[in-house]
């Protein structure tokens, strides 16, 4: 492959950065012959065109972990992570257009009735988990503490017993496994909501991406099947149920086509979570195949942040010692800002 060096091209106008960790609609009729102006202008080619593919994975840059007053806003230390994040991204964005090839992002989608959700899970008086507070480990299962509602079976087409015994094996899996616990969670990511949807600027600079590469957006779906949680896109956190048998798949086809790529440059929410299991899991399929491939993917360390709730919890130390441990393995620590050399 050549040696390619991004050329930086600036900030179209249309771009306001005060309106980051606002919900709006992208005028999608203005802006899409803006883009083509826009490539004209600078004599941007088609991604078509590209020597060097390079591949932008955005990791669940949507409403629901990026808007301040949305369900799980990932402030980060500042309080503000997601936000500033965002405005940084889609900057990044905006001046490497002429040089992404391809931009991925992928889309957290729940409905209510999934095993991470309080309406899934019961005490002894019928009441249901309080979320963001409460993790379910197998001895809370064996002594009772919490039971699978005998009212999700019906929606679900499955026999309550078998929801026992799957959601007993899938959590004492995930302990297993060395995983967090599993964590009950606000609804979040609700498909067909508001929440579910990109953030309105990084959409808007996605769009403005597409029409001036030519280049189709490759919206990834993850977190739909409603027995197993799915933090990374490459697979579910548990493959298989108390029967051996398959719960959810690994996206073999994202794989595969992430290790064709020339660079994989990797950004989104939370660092600590989804990026950082995402990463973990396409480091997991490197090492199968060659681990010197480790070495073309890029991490957007100042465009993702750790999930932080003052005085309750913290996961910085932890979103940070695997970003050690994927630098330790090859893959590059960059920043938005920094003119990037892919190899």
């Amino acid at each position: 492959m050549n040696a390619q060096t991004t050329t930086q091209l600036p900030i179209p106008p249309h771009f306001n950065p005060e309106t980051v960790g606002a919900v709006w609609r992208v005028p999608y009729q203005q802006r899409a012959p803006e883009a083509q102006a826009w490539a004209k202008k600078h004599n941007i080619k088609p991604a078509s065109k590209d020597k060097t593919r390079i591949c932008l994975l955005l990791i669940d840059v949507q409403n629901t972990f990026c808007i301040p007053e949305f369900e799980l806003f990932v402030g980060g230390k500042s309080g503000m992570g997601a936000v500033d994040d965002n405005v940084r991204l889609c900057e990044f964005i905006y001046r490497n257009l002429a040089v992404i090839t391809k931009i991925v992002p992928t889309l957290d989608t729940h409905t209510a009735m999934q095993i991470f959700h309080p309406i899934f899970w019961v005490n002894a008086a019928g009441e249901h988990p309080i979320p963001a507070a409460t993790n379910i480990i197998p001895a809370d299962i064996e002594k009772g503490i919490w039971k699978v509602n005998p009212g999700v079976a019906f929606s679900l087409g499955c026999d309550y017993e078998f929801l026992e015994k799957h959601a007993y094996h899938y959590v004492k899996q995930l302990t297993q496994d060395g995983k967090y616990p599993l964590t009950v969670w606000p609804y979040h990511s609700m498909l067909g909501g508001i929440g579910h949807a990109l953030v309105s600027a990084v959409e808007e600079a996605v769009f403005f991406h597409c029409i001036a590469r030519n280049s189709q957006t490759q919206f990834e779906i993850k977190g739909n099947h409603p027995l197993t949680e799915n933090y990374s896109v490459l697979r579910p956190e548990v493959l298989e149920g108390f029967d051996r048998r398959p719960i959810a798949q690994k996206n073999t086809s994202l794989i595969q086509q992430l290790l064709d790529f020339d660079a994989v440059i990797i950004a989104g929410q939370a660092k600590s979570h989804c990026v950082a299991w995402t990463v973990d899991d396409l480091l997991t399929e490197i090492r199968q195949v060659d681990i010197n491939l480790a070495k073309k993917v890029y991490l957007l360390e100042d465009c993702t942040s750790p999930v932080v709730v003052p005085g309750v919890v913290d996961y910085t130390k932890a979103a940070d010692a695997a970003f050690e441990r994927f630098a330790d393995a090859g893959m590059k620590i960059v920043k938005s800002t920094q003119e990037i050399s892919f190899f």
